[in-house]
This record gives structure tokens, C-alpha cells and sequence, in this order.
């Protein structure tokens, strides 16, 4: 075969692979380029060769001179590079993190004729890196309880009091409204406590009937009804040592009301059909959104199980109590989307922060967190814009009074600072360009500061 024919073979070959590839002369000049490479750096092919690789400005090249004024490239003194992560800047002058391998060329007589190098474009997976130790860094901040966020005093309270209640065996009752994050401060006492290493149960008690809940709780033994063919642990005999949550409590039928008292007055258990008590070392911890008094005055609720439940209320706040907490939930959804996705979502725009910040949110965080779902649907690249939020949201925020929407911005503003800022008071000064004693102005006047 010729060398031609060779020549242009050669050429499809390296256009074919995914990999930059680069070969320069002696003297660093460029001589040939794949079609990659130059997508990867953003010149065009005519623009590279003949340039001095220099242009690339690759971060791990480095110029050395001997008394022969050759190896003027550290790659021609050791003759190769393994595996070094660096990177170049493209034309437009954004830079591309890539993994280099290059060697030297020599001809038959072992002398220098240049050198080639490989460049693959890990820039996407240092983004990903970046989004990974972001959300290290929620894992780990100040402003979270295993899961649950917020800086403001109302959840402040609640960390604490979540936190002494963990440290107790008595039983543990969340409420508050839909969506409020009852099941994460249920999960948040078990990690919290002694217990964490046990195990954590959790039972939906409005996901099942009356006669399977009280199977699915307490188990059964073999041919106590039809289908049972063979002994079955209950729930709360796997939880034994560690902790079970009740979620919607409310909906525990009447029935079952008094086998979970007896559990609580006595720490033991049947299964169905049999009468054989087995005790259990649980600690109970239930939840629910409904009024358990208004249930207990209307019949429908033990009023003995209220109060045994009842030992260490702890209410979760809804939303639209705690403004201030919007935006960092609002931060930390939108991170874990852009990771999930493969989107070029940038960012929220200050006026989509702005309609979050002054909607109700009836549906509380689990609302906000569908709203960001349905607002990587509709956006496509650039920044979360309020067209991109649900309707309902965009409708109802532009339903206020246009006076009030000039103070909202400024609400918005410091909310977005102290947020960026995590709540440090002088650090939302500076970004805001305002003096300290403004922004704790802004705080009363918005009513961000708790009195209690």
C-alpha cells in the first residue's frame, strides 16, 4: 500500500476517535489535528496548524532550555506524559479540563521528530464533581438536620427540639400540615439517637385495611385466616431494638387503637391468631396532619392512645412561616435536579425567586419540590425563569398588588444574601452594598427577626 493511500487511512482514523489528538514538530509547532481536538478547543483546524502549541496555554507544559537550547518542552526531556489531568483554554477563552497522555517521536536513527498527544475532555465529569461537593457540603452545613433545611429562628427551635427529643425513649409525636417533612423528622430522631445502628421501621397506616394493617403491624401465625400458610414477623417485631414511625396516625382504625396501647403500656406484642405475648423494645414515634383532638372529641380517636402518643409533641411549621427558609430550599432542590439532569440549567433568576418567595405554598416544602420538578421540564437551558414555574404559583404571585411587589424584591434580596451568606449578617451587607445596621432594619421590617 502507498503512502498516500497510507497517509489518508491515517487520517480517517484518528478523526474517528473520541479523544483530541494533537501532533506537534520539535519546536512545538502544530502539525496535525483530529476533527475532535479541534471541536474540543474551538478553532478551526486551518487556524491551529502551523501555531505554536503555547496558544492551547495548556496548564501542565512547561519550558525548560539545556545548554543546547533544546528540550525546550519538559514532554522531550522525559519523552512522556501519563494520565495528568490539566487543562487548555479555548478560543473563546473558557477552558476545557481534560486527562493528557503524550510520548515522543523518533525516527529509525532514535532522533527527535516531534510528539503526539491525547486530550480527553473531562470537563462534564468536573461539573459533576463540583454539583457531588455541593451537595457534600448541604450534607454537612450548619443549615440542615438530617435532611430538613433552614436558618430561620421557627426551625432553629425545631433542630433543637428534635435533638433533645431523639436523646429520649418516650414516644415521639410529629405534627403539622402536608408536606411539612414529617416523615424526615421522624427518620432525623432515629439517626439522632442511640438507636441509629437499629433498626427503623416505617408504616403508612392510610396505605392498608384494617385486617392487613394489623398483620403487617403485629404479624400472624400459620392459618390464622386464609392465605396465612405460614408464620409471619410483624413490624414491630423487626423493629425490635430500634425505632418504628406510625405515619398518619389519625387513620388507625379503632380495632388496632387498642393492640397499639397495650404495645405501649406493656412493650409486647400478639401476632394474629395466636396468644402468646412477645416483647418488644420499640420506641413509637407517629405522625400525622390531622387534628387528633377534634378526632378524640368526636369518637373517632382513643383518647388514652392520644395521651400515651402524645408525650413529646413536636409541630413542624408550614412554609409560609418561615419566608426566610425559601430560598436555601429552593438552592438546594435546584442542585440536586442540575445533578440528576443533563440540562444546561443555570441558575433561578432573582424575579422566579421572587414569585417563590411571595406564594403560600399550601402543599409546604413538598410542594416547592415539585415546583422545581415541573420547572426542569419546561426549561430548557439559560436560568429557571417564573414562565417555567406552575401555573398556579405564577398565577397567584401575580395576583398581589403591584405597591407590593417593589417591597417584595427588596424582602427577596435579603432573603437571597443572607441565604448566600448563610445567615452571617455582615457578609449580606457587603453583598447587598447596604450597611449592617440596614439589613437588621430590613429584618424587622420584614419581619424576619422572632421576638419570642
Amino acid at each position: 500500500m502507498e503512502d498516500k493511500t497510507l497517509n489518508r487511512y491515517w487520517e480517517t482514523v484518528i478523526d474517528i476517535i473520541h479523544d483530541g489528538v494533537m501532533m506537534v514538530d520539535p519546536g512545538g509547532i502544530i502539525v496535525s489535528v483530529n476533527r475532535p481536538f479541534a471541536e474540543m478547543t474551538g478553532y478551526e483546524r486551518d487556524e491551529l496548524l502551523g501555531c505554536n502549541c503555547s496558544i492551547l496555554k495548556c496548564s501542565s507544559c512547561e519550558r525548560i532550555y539545556d545548554a543546547t537550547n533544546q528540550h525546550w518542552c519538559l514532554l522531550f526531556r522525559d519523552s512522556t506524559v501519563s494520565m495528568r489531568k490539566c487543562h487548555l483554554t479555548r478560543k473563546d477563552g473558557s477552558l476545557v479540563h481534560a486527562m493528557k497522555n503524550a510520548s515522543v517521536l523518533r525516527d529509525e536513527r532514535g532522533v527527535t521528530i516531534g510528539a503526539v498527544e491525547t486530550w480527553a475532555d473531562v470537563t462534564a465529569l468536573m461539573e459533576k464533581d463540583s454539583q457531588i461537593e455541593a451537595l457534600r457540603h448541604d450534607l454537612r452545613a450548619e443549615d440542615t438536620f438530617y435532611g430538613l433545611i433552614g436558618t430561620s429562628a421557627i426551625m432553629s427551635r425545631t433542630f433543637d427540639l428534635l435533638a433533645n427529643v431523639a436523646a429520649s425513649d418516650a414516644p415521639a409525636f410529629i405534627f403539622g400540615e402536608s408536606g411539612t417533612g414529617k416523615e424526615l423528622a421522624a427518620k432525623a430522631i432515629h439517626l439522632h439517637s442511640n438507636r441509629k445502628d437499629q433498626p427503623y421501621i416505617q408504616v403508612n397506616c392510610a396505605a392498608l385495611n384494617e385486617s392487613v394493617l394489623e398483620s403487617e403491624l403485629f404479624g400472624h401465625v400459620k392459618g390464622a385466616f386464609t392465605g396465612a400458610y405460614q408464620n409471619r414477623q410483624g413490624r414491630f417485631e423487626a423493629a425490635h431494638g430500634g425505632d418504628i414511625f406510625l405515619d398518619e396516625i389519625g387513620e388507625l382504625p379503632q380495632s388496632i387503637q387498642v393492640k397499639l396501647l397495650r404495645v405501649l403500656e406493656e412493650k409486647v406484642i400478639e401476632r394474629v391468631g395466636d396468644n402468646r405475648s412477645i416483647p418488644v423494645d420499640v420506641r413509637i414515634i407517629t405522625a400525622t396532619n390531622r387534628n387528633l383532638k377534634e378526632l378524640v372529641e368526636r369518637g373517632l380517636f382513643r383518647s388514652d392512645l392520644y395521651y400515651r402518643i402524645n408525650v413529646l409533641p413536636i409541630e413542624l411549621p408550614p412554609l409560609r412561616k418561615r419566608p426566610d427558609d425559601i430560598p436555601l430550599l429552593a438552592e438546594s432542590f435546584f442542585r440536586h435536579l442540575q445533578l440528576k439532569s443533563n440540562k444546561q440549567i443555570l441558575g433561578i433568576s432573582p424575579e422566579a425567586m421572587q414569585a417563590l418567595v411571595r406564594y403560600p405554598w399550601p402543599g409546604n416544602v413538598r410542594e416547592l419540590k415539585s415546583a422545581f420538578a415541573y420547572a426542569f421540564v419546561t426549561c430548557t437551558e439559560g436560568h429557571i425563569e417564573p414562565p417555567h414555574l406552575p401555573p398556579d404559583l405564577t398565577q397567584t404571585t401575580a395576583s398581589l398588588p403591584p405597591s407590593i411587589a417593589a417591597d417584595e424584591q427588596k424582602k427577596q434580596e435579603l432573603l437571597q444574601a443572607l441565604a448566600q451568606s448563610r445567615g452571617n449578617k455582615s457578609m449580606a451587607a457587603k453583598i447587598l452594598g447596604v450597611s449592617r445596621v440596614t439589613v437588621w432594619n430590613r429584618l424587622h421590617r420584614y419581619g424576619l427577626i422572632n421576638h419570642d
